[in-house]
């Protein structure tokens, strides 16, 4: 049994703790995962950790609490910015990361895998895909074939196809999608429901310049 803490006990870590309880009603003993609880300042626990009524304790802030060996966090930010932050002092404290993968996503045999990555029920990961590390991908993302992913990218239920290289640091708004053969660079934000058809650098927003407005007229 793999024993954690999540950092933060906001809404991605209330998330990631219902993810947990129910991918441990479909695994074995040895494949269980124990939440011993959770890393953050007390100012949070009004506002967080009592919101989401999370059973488990704050056991302290990233500050004081003791990284113990044998005990792994996982990240529970999605603001990429902030989570390198966080993972940047984890790694001076020399805490280990754990990398959570439900029970329900289709993980060929052929990925390679990096640590701290994150992917939500009802994903597919492609065969021959390379991807870093501290990448998360929320529920019903898929990352198609021979894809190279690199470290920190927030997928929100994105679509990547195949044979698409990405670089670091890179967020995809719902429902974004990626043509084959594209490559992506660095600190990129692709909006909700972008089709992007052409590789891009670094520093970039992908959005819709002009939007239809549809407007309801009474009869």
């Amino acid at each position: 049994m793999k024993k954690i803490v999540i950092m933060g006990t906001g809404a991605v870590a209330a998330e990631l703790t219902s993810y947990i309880e129910d991918n441990n009603k479909h695994t074995n003993s040895e494949s269980q995962i124990e939440i011993l609880g959770y890393i953050d300042y007390e100012y949070n626990i009004e506002k967080y950790w009592k919101k989401y009524q999370l059973e488990k304790p704050v056991l302290g802030d990233i500050d004081t609490f003791n990284f113990e060996k044998g005990i792994e966090v996982l990240i529970g930010f999605s603001d990429i910015k902030f989570r390198n932050e966080i993972i940047s002092k984890l790694e001076l404290k020399e805490a280990a990361f754990f990398q959570f993968i439900h029970h329900s996503v289709i993980v060929p045999g052929t990925i390679e895998l990096g640590k701290g990555n994150i992917i939500y029920p009802f994903c597919v990961i492609g065969p021959n895909t390379k991807m870093g590390d501290f990448n998360m991908v929320t529920s019903y993302s898929f990352i198609s074939h021979d894809c190279t992913i690199g470290d920190g990218n927030f997928f929100s239920t994105a679509g990547i196809a195949g044979r698409v290289l990405i670089g670091d640091n890179n967020f995809f708004g719902i429902r974004s999608t990626v043509i084959p053969n594209v490559t992506i660079g660095n600190q990129n934000v692709i909006q909700a429901g972008m089709m992007v058809d052409k590789s891009i650098k670094d520093d970039a927003t992908v959005f819709y310049r002009y939007k239809e407005s549809i407007i309801a007229i009474p009869k």
